[in-house]
Parts: C-alpha cells; structure tokens; sequence
C-alpha cells in the first residue's frame, strides 16, 4: 500500500532535513548549505553537504544523494515503512496504519481542506466585489493595510451570503460542513448559522499552507460580543498544536535564524506590512509546549513579543513558565517587552523595521533572567520571603527537561540568590577561583562548550575536586598517583598542582600563583560542581565520586588504546597485535 502524498508531504515540511540528518551527522554552516564527514565512508576532510532549501543531501565522496527518507534508510538500514514512522513520530505526527479508519479520516480531512479552500476563496473576493463589505475594507484602511497584505493572508469579509451557503450544503453534507465549525445550529431559528457573520477574517493554515481553522475580528466594538474569535477546536485543528503564518514563516528559516512570537493576528500582518516577516501568532490560548518544539524545528532563537500592557506581561509570564520546559542547548527563548500602550502593530507602525529590530536585539531578554527578574521584584527583606523565592526557582528549573540546560539554569538561580545574600556560603569562596557565570545566555553557554570533548568535562571534573578538597587528596593521594589527562590545558595544569604542592605534601593551593585562565575554566565546565557543594563535608561520597571519575579516565586511555591497535592491526594482521587487543578488549568489558 502508498502512503498518501499529502501525509509524506507533511512529514518534508515539518522536518528540515538537516534536523534528521544532524542526528547522525556533526553539521556546521557553511553559506546556505551545512557540511559534515559522511557517514557513508570514513573521512578526515568533509565531503557530504546538506541543503534545507532544496530538501536533499549529496555525498561527494560516495555520490549518495537523496531526501530524508532516503537518509534515515540508508543510515538506520529501514524500509521505506519504517523510515516514514520513524519520521512521522519526529515530526509530531500520528502514525498512518492504512486501517479503515485512516481512510475514513483521509476522506474526511479531503472534505474538510476542501469545505474551507471554498469558503476562504469566497469571502476574500467578496471583500473586493460585495459593497457591504465596504466596513471592512475602512478598517483594514484605518489599520493601515494595503493590497498587498489582504492578498498575501488572504483576509476576507463575512457578508453572511446566502446563496453561498446554500450552495456550500447542496455539495457537502450536513455533517461535513458541521465538522469545519464554520456553522453552528442556532435551536431557536433551527437553521445553521454562520459563525463569523460580519466579521473580518483571518485564515489559519497548517504548516503545508492549507486553510484549516480562522480567526475573526468584529468591526464594531460591542460588548456583548468578543472582538476577536476563534474557530472550535476539530478533529484537524488544535489551538494549542497550531500558529498563524507558520506556513510561510518556516521558508524563511533558511536564511533567518529567529523568530518573533506575538499575540495577534494583526501584529502579524502589521510587522510584514513593515518586511518584518519572521513573525508568527498564537491563537488565543497561552502558549503551548507544542508550539515550542514546532517553532525549534525551524528557528535557532524564538523571541517573545506581545503585548506593552498589564496583560501582555501577564500572558508572557505564563509563556516563559511553560516554555522553559522545552529549552535546549542550541536553542534561545527570550522575552522582548515594549514600551507600555504599545503592541507589535502599533510600535513598528511608529518606529519603523530598523528601529523595531534594534529594539529587539539590544532589549530582548533571555527567558531565565525574563524569569528570575520577574520574581525577585516580589522578594521583602525577611528570611521567609527569600526562600519562597528560592523554592519557586528551584521548582521551575527542575521543569525543564533537558538535563544540560536545567543544571545551568539552576546555576544562574542560585548564584543570582547568592548576590541578593552576599554573606552566605561566604565559606565556599576562594580567591583564586571565584566561579564563572556559566550562564549569560543558553546559546552562548552551548556556543563555548561545543568544542568541548566529554573527556574534557571529566578531567575539569577531576581538576576541580583536586583545588576544593586538597586536604581529602593528601590523604588519599595513591588514588590519583597515575591518572594520565589528555587535554593539553587540563594536563598543564594537572601538573602544575602536582608541582607547586610536591604531590600534595603542601596542600595550601589558594597560595599558589597558577594561571587564572586555567583555572577558571575547571570552575566553568565542571560538571561535579553542583553535587560536590551539596556533599562538601562528605568525604566518602566525595572520594566515590572521585574514583567513578579516575575510572572514567582510565577507560578512556583504555579505548585509545584500542583504537589505535585497531588501526594497526587493519594494516599489519599481526598475530600478535591482535591477541594484544583482545587482552585489551577483555580489560575493557571487566571495567
């Protein structure tokens, strides 16, 4: 059995295909293209290229070329099926089984794409032909729109036409139409209603581009009505799964690595009527961990901008508390807050596109200081306040999922809590290393340990439980007697310590004039920090720890070792090299 093309289709859009293959592949940038060692062959020199724009690979080395099924199969060794589930669940999608009941939604989602093609194409003409729709176009006027951004969102006007309707329910059926919730049943009248009668409309379309859902705007303000309303929830649209001008937003993430999140449809269209076009709205709802992970597939930063009032603040308050869950190394969330009186529209209608990303790049806040400031303005001078602010941060940092990322941002919060009570831990300072902020923003914390080998976080590791605990080393000094370090910097200063202290016969380290760059890098990466401050005083714990590490470290002196006899034993099949590694392989697997 075909999969449907629409279903495939939907799988290419939701994924860019550097997205899968950086999976697999250590990509880095390079022009519109990412380069990376193939992972059809072994390589020194880069020879495999991958183009988001173009939606392929190409190996130069190999001549392997295709999309990201044809990757996934290649490198997993899967059937063009398994590939097609194993992509469909990366994108976020339900899994196609060619049941009955996928053809009867398949049938359904036909009828439904093509119900509101239909009705977005009338009404958006009818705004030009229908001379009550006259309303409508002064206030897209008033609003400052031109013809350009009613034909680029396809706004229309409801004008309530009946012969439209009438023809709209003699080609579909009853249930059909009901299914879109572009009609609701009004009991008294006993006849269906158009839900967005007199109101102008914005189309909602799925990430492919097609209309799935709108939002409506009424024209004049009446308190019995709500200014803006969205469509029901239906089988094919979720509120909190979708966002407006995502479909032509995600074509830009080619070129543009951020995007800017605001609240309605109008600062969408207004920030584009100003060629801001990296700009998408959420519909109505607080922001969602969904439209998160959908806008990470495509954007490197997501910059939060709504609304300059009370409310605005309020609902970015709740956008950074959810969204922090979701945030990944190499990725950005920060919080843009305008001026009061002030939303997306208005402000780039005043201030013009320059001024507005200007604003944006010198007044955007990261996400953990957006939320650490938010609190901290709630915190009296008195012991019980200060550790309900604590508790709070502690508790929103151990939201996030991704283990990296919580461990700093747990570590910007106690240390900006430090700041606020100086004299605290005031034991735990020393002069020679006073710690790093490991925190001044997620990507620039991602950006520097990039280069970073996981070995090199062992080794900082090790490095820092030799400058805090120098007595428990002296004591214990025959477990570090022969642990060999790698990294040229961390070796340099391993045995500088080992020098200046006479292999810890003086143990006074915050004397010794050691370089301070090399130093403060142990305190910046090591990644035991954390537990040894809470085990400061436990020296058994502290001294299994220390063993785990110098057994990590062996391991991996151990596994060069291996690849290095590998290679030799690849050019020369000596009998003896080959028993020489498999003592070595054994050594291995009893470690």
């Amino acid at each position: 059995m075909k999969y449907p093309k629409e279903y495939l289709q939907e799988i290419k859009t939701r994924l860019k295909i550097s997205t899968v293959v950086s999976k697999t592949v250590s990509l880095k940038k390079r022009g519109k293209e990412y380069v990376g060692l193939s992972p059809f062959k072994t390589e020194k020199t880069p020879s495999f290229t991958v183009n988001d724009e173009k939606e392929f690979y190409h190996c130069f080395s190999t001549a392997e070329h295709g999309n990201i099924f044809d990757f996934v199969m290649k490198t997993q060794n899967l059937k063009f099926g398994e590939s097609v589930k194993y992509l469909s669940n990366l994108a976020g999608m339900r899994p196609y089984t060619f049941s009955k009941e996928d053809e009867i939604r398949e049938e359904k989602w036909n009828k439904y794409k093509l119900i509101y093609a239909k009705y977005v194409e009338f009404y958006f003409n009818d705004l030009f032909k229908n001379p009550s729709a006259k309303n409508a176009k002064d206030y897209l006027k008033n609003r400052g729109l031109t013809i350009d951004e009613v034909k680029k969102f396809k706004i229309g006007y409801v004008s309530n036409n009946e012969k439209f309707k009438e023809d709209l329910f003699e080609e579909f059926s009853e249930n059909e139409i009901k299914d879109t919730g572009l009609f609701y049943f009004d009991e008294n009248k006993k006849k269906y209603v158009d839900r967005f009668r007199d109101r102008v409309i914005f189309p909602i379309n799925n990430i492919s581009g097609d209309p799935i859902a709108l939002g409506g705007r009424i024209l004049n303000d009446n308190k019995y009505l709500a200014k803006y309303i969205n469509s029901p929830e239906t089988l094919f649209f979720k509120k909190g799964s979708n966002l407006y001008n995502l479909d032509f937003t995600r074509k830009l993430s080619n070129t543009i690595n951020n995007i800017f999140l605001v609240e309605g449809y109008m600062d969408v269209v207004g920030l584009s009527k100003n060629k801001v076009d990296n700009a998408v709205a959420n519909l109505g709802t607080s922001l969602t961990t969904k439209q998160i992970l959908t806008l990470n597939q495509f954007f490197q930063h997501i910059i939060v901008c709504f609304d300059g009032d009370e409310s605005g603040y309020k609902a970015a308050l709740r956008a950074a508390e959810n969204s922090i869950v979701e945030l990944k190394p190499e990725k950005e969330i920060s919080f843009l807050l305008l001026p009061d009186k002030h939303d997306p529209d208005s402000f780039v209608n005043e201030k013009g596109k320059d001024f507005f990303e200007d604003f944006s790049k010198s007044n955007a806040v990261p996400i953990h200081k957006f939320i650490f400031n938010h609190y901290s303005k709630d915190i009296d001078d008195n012991p019980s306040s200060r550790a309900i602010f604590e508790k709070k941060l502690r508790a929103i940092s151990s939201t996030i999922k991704d283990e990296f990322i919580r461990k700093y941002v747990l570590e910007y919060f106690i240390e900006k809590v430090l700041e606020l009570t100086p004299n605290t831990n005031f034991r735990y300072k020393k002069n020679f290393a006073k710690p790093t902020k490991s925190l001044k923003s997620t990507q620039n914390y991602y950006n520097e340990t990039k280069s970073l080998k996981a070995i090199d976080i062992k080794e900082f590791s090790f490095l820092y439980i030799l400058l805090k605990k120098s007595k428990l080393i002296k004591n214990n000094f025959n477990l570090i007697e022969n642990v060999k370090l790698f990294s040229n910097e961390n070796k340099l200063l391993f045995e500088e310590i080992m020098n200046k202290t006479n292999n810890f016969e003086n143990i006074d380290i915050d004397s010794l004039k050691i370089e301070q760059s090399l130093v403060d890098r142990v305190f910046k990466y090591a990644s035991i920090k954390h537990i040894l401050i809470k085990n400061l005083n436990d020296d058994q714990k502290i001294l299994e720890i220390l063993s785990e590490i110098i057994r990590d470290l062996k391991n991996y002196e151990l596994e060069l070792r291996i690849i290095d006899l590998e290679s030799r034993f690849s050019k020369d099949l000596s009998e003896a090299t080959f028993n020489e590694l498999k003592e070595l392989k054994k050594l291995q697997k009893t470690n």
